[in-house]
């Protein structure tokens, strides 16, 4: 047998080795995705990076936790191409936090404009229930707006920069109506429904009267809720938020401190000292939470992304700011609405 017909062979014993371990892996991983819809799987330990070495030789740990971008109950895209639901995420994160014994504080860094409500009250309801447990510090970023501000009032302590921008107290629904252009071109929309208000916020014909009155009311029973939130967080009756702060502006983090939003103006290591000071673990590490994925996953991952059709998308936006669905409330200053 001649060299090269030699090293043929093994590339074709290799390719085939290869080959099987794929199949195996895909096998495997809609077994998998079968057993996720007949039993409730068990929650994957998230592994820890070290952010900051401990200052003497301890097990204590301050956990860094991350809220970033619009406040979603979307499932968001990670790492090959895993999907990520950010509220289930982030609950997963405080959970594991909370559990463990050497866990002594945690530190949520918040750069967001907000997002939906709904998710935001989720968010909050987690952050609030494991601030019963264990001191949190909460680290506004460039923006806590909205949503991120509401999502910050279940903390134990605030610390803001003198540049972030938050408060943005307020609910927005919005909708487009393109009624007068159907006019124009010769369209129509023929709808047919079971009640008067079943129709609300299309935009193929003008809102009634009762119908602005009707969603004008669901925008102030969600405002009326964030603001007694924030007021019994921080200590502020409504009355004085409303004739302040909570008419959906903006605000500084130095505003904030004045306002009394939030506890002090920092930075991130000023939270993550605090957070030692509060858990009483001042030569605690800090560490950070990351999602792993196993090469099975990976495997799964890939053929479930084989049986996704093919689709052109135009985006004609400038990528940097939310998708908003329309009617859907969100917590989010009113620039990032359009």
């Amino acid at each position: 047998m001649s060299k090269k017909s030699g090293c043929l062979i093994v590339l074709l014993i290799f390719a085939l080795v290869v080959s099987v371990g794929l199949n195996l892996g895909l096998f495997i991983g809609k077994l998998d995705g079968a057993a996720l819809h007949s039993t409730a799987q068990p929650k994957k330990r998230l592994s820890e990076v070290t952010l900051e070495a401990a200052k003497n030789p301890t097990a204590e740990k301050i956990v860094h936790l991350n809220l970033e971008g619009v406040i979603s109950s979307m499932e968001m895209g990670g790492l090959f191409g895993e999907a990520m639901p950010s509220v289930e995420s982030l609950k997963h994160s405080l959970e594991q936090a909370v559990a463990d014994k050497d866990v002594k504080a945690i530190v949520l860094r918040i750069n967001s404009p907000g997002g939906e409500v709904t998710a935001s009250d989720i968010i909050y309801n987690a952050v609030k229930t494991a601030a019963k447990v264990k001191p949190v510090v909460v680290y506004m970023d460039a923006m806590a707006a909205s949503g991120g501000y509401y999502v910050a009032c279940g903390a134990t302590k605030i610390v803001a920069s003198e540049t972030t921008l938050t408060a943005s107290i307020g609910v927005i629904i919005e909708t487009m109506n393109y009624s007068e252009l159907f006019g124009k071109v010769g369209l129509s929309m023929a709808t047919f429904t079971s009640g008067a208000f079943k129709d609300s916020l299309s935009g193929a014909r003008p809102m009634r009267e009762d119908e602005k009155a009707y969603v004008q009311n669901l925008v102030m029973q969600m405002y009326d809720r964030f603001l007694g939130i924030v007021s019994a967080a921080r200590g502020v009756p409504k009355e004085t938020l409303k004739s302040t702060v909570a008419d959906g502006r903006v605000v500084t983090g130095r505003e904030a401190l004045a306002a009394k939003l939030v506890d002090q103006i920092g930075y991130v290591e000023d939270a993550y000292a605090l957070a030692r000071e509060l858990g009483k673990a001042p030569d605690a590490a800090v560490v950070k939470y990351r999602h792993e994925v196993s090469l099975f996953d990976a495997f799964g991952l890939a053929s479930a992304k084989t049986t996704q059709p093919a689709k052109v998308q135009l985006d004609v936006s400038s990528g940097l700011l939310p998708k908003l669905q329309p009617g859907v409330p969100y917590y989010l200053p009113a620039h990032y609405a359009h």
